[in-house]
């Protein structure tokens, strides 16, 4: 005997079950991409990326707004993608990081660090850098000693 549906869910499973092989098509690829791209990227960012020495620059030609705008795009892409891997298959929380190094906004690099200081997090994207013989990423919280005393003499 299967249980039956609640009365108020009847009418959105209506609506998704024609989208379900859409969706499920969806999640393998995203799965798929996330295998072979999530390393990739995490492999290619410098081990300083998440430390507070890590200053890109950030000037913009016309070339460069082109760029910008394509890049912005892609991380929303990626972003959407992670948010649907949090419940469908994939590794949703390392895409949503790397949508956000991809993505330019104010706060970006506070909010990667956040990120990066999960355990988890750290600990996988340094088992994935490992993989490709890379040195292992900083930790956000690393800073030279010299840094550190000059942090605590301004009172940051």
């Amino acid at each position: 005997m299967t249980p039956s549906m609640p009365d108020w869910l009847a009418p959105l499973a209506e609506q998704l079950e024609p989208w379900l092989p859409t969706l499920t098509v969806t999640g393998i690829v995203m799965a798929i991409a996330s295998v072979v791209a999530i390393p990739l990227f995490i492999a290619r960012v410098p081990a300083d990326y998440f430390t507070e020495q890590y200053h890109p620059y950030s000037h913009r030609n016309p070339t460069g707004w082109l760029l910008w705008s394509l890049r912005n795009l892609v991380a929303l892409i990626l972003l959407v993608a992670g948010i649907l891997m949090l419940v469908l298959p994939g590794q949703g929380l390392l895409t949503i990081l790397i949508a956000i190094m991809t993505s330019t906004f104010p706060g970006k690099y506070r909010l990667e660090r956040a990120i990066m200081r999960r355990p988890g997090v750290y600990r996988a994207a340094n088992w994935i850098r490992r993989k490709y013989q890379r040195s292992p990423l900083k930790h956000p919280d690393d800073q030279p000693p010299e840094d550190r005393a000059e942090d605590q003499k301004h009172g940051d």
